[in-house]
């Protein structure tokens, strides 16, 4: 299975955090394929550079790290999922979401989120 990891599943999987489920964990530890999205990456430094996250090694060292360790390649933001967003309706507001929401729709990608906005769209979503 093809999957898009959101970003707080992502960090509640590197904290070994109790609010990632069960079932999320196991997909995670299967030999699924695992995505993080640019995007999320993106979303990771603005939470550092406002002190909301605290990470123990500078945030290049810190992100290539964790992608490495837990066998997670990065999905790129392309044009296609740029004009998918801008087609999306306003179920969900958060622009990281919805650019999430696009990939997940244009890549045929099961999202692995607890969010359950993300249903309000065509996108598969595993939790």
């Amino acid at each position: 299975m093809r999957l898009l990891v959101d970003t707080h599943a992502f960090l509640w999987f590197i904290d070994d955090d109790p609010r990632l489920s069960r079932h999320a964990r196991q997909v995670m530890t299967e030999r699924n394929e695992l995505l993080l999205s640019i995007a999320s990456l993106w979303e990771i430094a603005i939470k550092i550079s406002l002190g909301r996250l605290a990470i123990p090694l500078p945030c290049d060292e810190f992100m290539k790290q964790q992608l490495r360790m837990n066998r997670i390649s990065t999905l790129p933001i392309e044009i296609a999922h740029l004009t998918l967003v801008a087609e999306l309706p306003f179920h969900h507001r958060d622009p990281f979401d919805r650019l999430l929401i696009s990939q997940g729709l244009k890549e045929q990608l099961t999202i692995l989120s607890k969010d359950t906005a993300f249903d309000a769209y065509q996108v598969a979503r595993f939790w």
